[in-house]
């Protein structure tokens, strides 16, 4: 189907709005808060949609929930941590090298050497150029990448057991009930007068559905009509959509040496795509 890809373009485009959005609220909040409102927003959000209590849990099943859920948090917080430093294109660029990794992760093909010498490459690209503007920014990405490969190996768990976007629900409501606190104390602690501002929870509950209920109802739909291979290909559109939406929304128009360091990371994407990568949208 023809349309099939334009699906994924708009919970693509949807997922990296939410994180431009993230970023303007930046101005008033600190990352880690926002990433717990973006985490309360979704789990709102997909809690309505989903229903799980309807389904019937174990408690193994609960503390794997909660355990990708947790990582999906962590995550989010050191994405945020890193977009409010570099470049949103630049940190989903960054970030990319958990998949590439887990993809190629204990293979010896030669496409998989190069994919992964291809991400390296770009990824060196990418934060020689943020090092000497906020190697921190860098760290963080790399903290995401790394967040991100647990994720997935934590997501193929919750997949195989058929229950994927439910465990997805419980797991964000769990962590954001128990993160709350070490998130929101930065804020509490500076500017707490924040949080009792109805924008910011309105702010927050947009960066929760746009950037992960929506992206998240979409790649089911997609999932269920295109192949995890083709799907898989799909991602490599990613960081250049994120570098779009921070070009168009941020204005923050990308240098020749980071086209090339985004560019080489799209291409080990195309040339790692398999089913260890697909289904895995991260951020």
């Amino acid at each position: 189907m023809w349309s099939v890809p334009m699906f994924f373009i708009a919970g693509a485009v949807s997922q990296y709005v939410g994180a431009a959005v993230a970023v303007f609220l930046f101005a008033a909040a600190n990352p880690p808060a926002v990433a717990w409102l973006r985490a309360a927003g979704a789990a709102v959000v997909l809690l309505a949609w989903r229903r799980p209590w309807r389904r019937l849990w174990t408690r193994r099943g609960l503390i794997v929930a909660a355990g990708f859920g947790t990582v999906t948090v962590g995550m989010n917080v050191a994405f945020f941590e890193a977009i409010s430093r570099i470049p949103l294109g630049t940190a989903v660029a960054i970030e990319f090298i958990g998949p590439v990794a887990v993809a190629t992760l204990g293979t010896r093909r030669p496409r998989d050497v190069l994919a992964v010498a291809l991400a390296a490459g770009g990824v060196a690209l990418l934060a020689g150029v943020q090092a000497g503007a906020d190697a921190v920014g860098v760290f963080f990405a790399l903290t995401a990448a790394a967040l991100w490969a647990g994720y997935i190996l934590l997501g193929k768990r919750v997949a195989d057991a058929g229950s994927g976007l439910d465990s997805l629900s419980i797991g964000i409501a769990v962590a954001a009930v128990l993160l709350a606190a070490p998130l929101l104390a930065g804020q509490l602690n500076t500017e707490a007068h924040v949080l009792s501002d109805p924008r910011t929870w309105f702010l927050g509950l947009g960066v929760g559905v746009l950037s992960t209920a929506v992206p998240y109802a979409l790649d089911q739909f997609v999932l269920t009509v295109v192949a995890r291979a083709r799907f898989a290909l799909l991602l490599a559109l990613l960081p250049a959509t994120a570098a779009g939406i921070g070009a168009i929304m941020l204005h923050q128009w990308p240098t020749p040496t980071e086209l090339a360091g985004i560019a080489l990371v799209m291409t080990a994407l195309v040339i790692s795509a398999d089913d260890s990568v697909a289904g895995d949208t991260g951020n």
